[in-house]
């Protein structure tokens, strides 16, 4: 390790053109990443929602599609703005009241259910349903909502998954830059604080930087990333890896008293010292992170390699980098020392060793309640329902709720060889489900008035190409809701009955898939990250009983990190329990591992228990608070500023989880080591005093 660190020394200013270099090919990938909008499209591709959605795509030409609200017009302004939007490109079709026959077919004579579906007398608007060729969160499905609403000029308002995305879309656009900028600005006050000099936060800035343009540069491997990944990756990967710069700078300072007048010398051993301890910490990091792979629900695996990646960059760049860096700025460095804000922690130890049962029954007392708050908070998997008010998509979808008590659109897919008698009948039985407001198949659009020959021929090229036939469900629920989960359920049942192969698809419907799969995946993702990150503990740190005792002393924080919105009545996304559960656990493990090894020092040095334990506490306190602060800072600006509910909950979880750890590693840590000091002692490698 020390001929690593001399040769870091050695080639400082090498090192440091190669990083600047580096940054070209970084910013290359970066800006050829495509950025993934669309949540639903990381379902697994095998369930029938999204093989219908495949099907759709391939047997009709149609990938996905949009209810339009259109006010103010007659029906034969609505009959040219259709063949308007038809040249759109990339919209396949539009469909609207009329065009179940010829314009000159007067509008009395179609079916008076589907008018009442497709129109509003008392506001003077009309639905029309515009379907596309491309898949719902394909670039050119964007691009044709955004034209729509150009041409239109507000007249046609689109609601629908991909009017939706478009709106994230441009949201994230805006916002992504501001994340990282609020992160930046936030970590570098509290850096400035608690540090002593005002400078070093600027150089760990700068290092974790290229680090992370190096990470988000190498996504262009795995071609898109998600917009929660984009959102994420920055700020995380600044707020996981800030700690270990903090361990180097301290490592070097310790070294300077250890070897005066000799800096590079001082930074050679600073640099090895790091790299054996962070490597062992970062592993559980990166565990915590790669265990999210173990989702169904590719978005965590998605936002698990990049964080891994980021976290490995963050090491590499941690010990040559940063040191590089560190010297080539050394006479600036010392300009601007100061005095750190930050209190002395030295007599904390005595007050937790001498208070640790009241620690320990806080403990006890709090853990029951906080498990059971966790494993009963409200989740909403609706994304439109915590957007900006102002968006279009969002209301459009409050227009279509409150003219028409509309929620959510289904379609169901089924073989054209079904009889009519069979077709008939079971779309009369769909009509009497609860909550459905019109099943619109090609026999609903003309109606038993109107002769086969009047109805238009694209109409049913549209709705039956000899091979499936289509229907549209349009419900008055809102999708991701129980009321809509168990229609969807009924119409399962219904279509089954008639055709086992046919299919129940659309936004509604792959959010219930999402439901099931993500309730799956939280059981097998924290299970997957704790077992990881207790094998990576038992084997760093040489024992059985100290992986139990620090897993168990995170999993309590997050327990009370996750708890406190059930007991504050705040509804959390979806995705939430499974994040914070496994980057929570995997990036403040370290606090305690930082912890657990000054106390492993001491003990093996002769130390008693009580004195090992005050001093590992002494000492390490000041790097935890200053690595819980940065990530607090660097998360908690963001998760204010974002207006996308879904990174604002995560961002103001992670930050808060930060806080909760910092306080349990600090106060209950110390407590169990008091209790189970014999146990480690007995189960553990490297607490006993070398034999002479």
């Amino acid at each position: 390790m020390i001929r690593f660190g001399k040769r870091v020394v050695k080639l400082r200013v090498p090192i440091l053109i190669a990083a600047v270099l580096l940054l070209v090919p970084s910013l290359f990938g970066y800006l050829n990443t495509r950025i993934n909008y669309d949540i639903l499209s990381y379902l697994p591709g095998d369930i029938e929602t999204m093989e219908g959605q495949e099907i759709l795509l391939e047997e009709f030409g149609t990938g996905a599609f949009s209810v339009c609200v259109v006010s103010g017009m007659e029906e034969k302004e609505i009959s040219a703005l259709e063949e308007t939007l038809k040249d759109v490109s990339h919209v396949k079709d539009v469909l609207w009241y009329g065009s179940g026959a010829d314009i000159s077919v007067p509008v009395e004579m179609l079916p008076s259910k589907a008018g009442e579906a497709l129109q509003n007398a008392e506001t003077g608007s009309s639905l029309l349903i515009i379907t596309f060729d491309t898949s719902m969160s394909a670039d050119e499905t964007l691009d044709a909502i955004e034209e729509i609403r150009e041409l239109t000029e507000r007249k046609c308002l689109l609601s629908g998954m991909s009017a939706v995305v478009t709106d994230i879309k441009k949201i994230c656009n805006s916002e992504a830059v501001i994340y990282v900028l609020i992160a930046v600005i936030l970590s570098a006050l509290a850096l400035a604080v608690t540090m002593d000099s005002y400078l070093i936060p600027v150089i760990f800035l700068l290092s974790i930087g290229m680090a992370i343009a190096y990470n988000l540069g190498t996504n262009r491997i795995s071609g898109e990333i998600s917009f929660i990944t984009q959102a994420l990756a920055a700020v995380l990967q600044l707020a996981v890896t800030m700690d270990y710069s903090i361990f180097l700078w301290h490592s070097y300072e310790e070294n300077q008293t250890r070897y005066p007048g000799d800096k590079n010398r001082a930074m050679a051993h600073a640099v090895s010292q790091t790299l054996s301890s962070v490597v062992g910490s970062s592993i559980t990091t990166i565990a915590g992170f790669l265990a999210m792979c173990f989702m169904t629900f590719t978005l965590g695996k998605d936002l698990g390699i990049v964080m891994a990646k980021g976290v490995v960059f963050g090491v590499a760049g941690c010990v040559t980098i940063l040191p590089a860096m560190i010297l080539v700025m050394d006479p600036w460095i010392e300009k601007t020392k100061h005095k750190p804000v930050i209190p002395d922690f030295g007599k904390i130890g005595n007050f937790v060793t001498k208070h640790y049962r009241i620690f320990l029954i806080v403990f006890a007392v709090v853990i029951g309640p906080m498990f059971y708050a966790q494993n009963h908070n409200q989740v909403y998997y609706d994304l439109v329902g915590t957007l900006p008010k102002e968006l279009m998509s969002v209301e459009a979808g409050d227009t279509l709720e409150q003219e028409y008590q509309l929620g959510a659109a289904h379609v169901i897919l089924a073989d054209s060889k079904l009889s009519k008698k069979d077709a008939y009948q079971m779309e009369k039985e769909l009509k009497d489900v609860r909550g459905v407001k019109l099943a619109l198949g090609l026999d609903s659009v003309t109606g038993p008035l109107i002769p086969d020959e009047m109805a238009s021929k694209k109409l049913r090229e549209t709705l039956d190409n000899g091979t499936c036939q289509m229907i549209y469900v349009l419900s008055e629920y809102k999708t991701g809701t129980d009321e809509v989960n168990e229609q969807c359920d009924t119409i399962r049942e219904i279509i089954k009955r008639y055709d086992k192969t046919a299919m129940l698809i659309g936004e509604a419907p792959c959010t219930q898939d999402l439901i099931t799969i993500t309730d799956r995946d939280f059981t097998i993702v924290n299970a997957a990250s704790i077992l990881l990150i207790f094998f990576i503990i038992a084997i760093v740190l040489k024992s059985v009983s100290l992986p139990v005792i620090l897993v168990s002393v995170i999993e309590f924080a997050i327990f009370i990190n996750m708890g406190i919105p059930y007991y504050t009545k705040t509804t959390l996304p979806f995705i939430a329990s499974i994040v914070i559960g496994t980057i929570q656990l995997g990036a403040t493990v370290d606090y305690a591992i930082l912890m657990t090894n000054r106390y492993k020092r001491e003990r093996s040095r002769g130390a008693e228990k009580k004195e090992a334990i005050v001093t590992a506490l002494n000492t390490s306190l000041q790097s935890v608070v200053v690595s819980a602060f940065s990530f607090f800072a660097a998360t908690f600006g963001v998760g204010m500023y974002s207006s996308i509910d879904m990174i604002s909950s995560l961002c103001m979880l992670l930050s808060r989880g930060a806080i909760v750890s910092l306080l349990v590693v600090a106060f209950i840590l110390p407590a169990l080591f008091m209790v189970f000091d014999k146990i480690i002692l007995h189960t553990s490698i490297g607490f006993q005093p070398k034999k002479n």
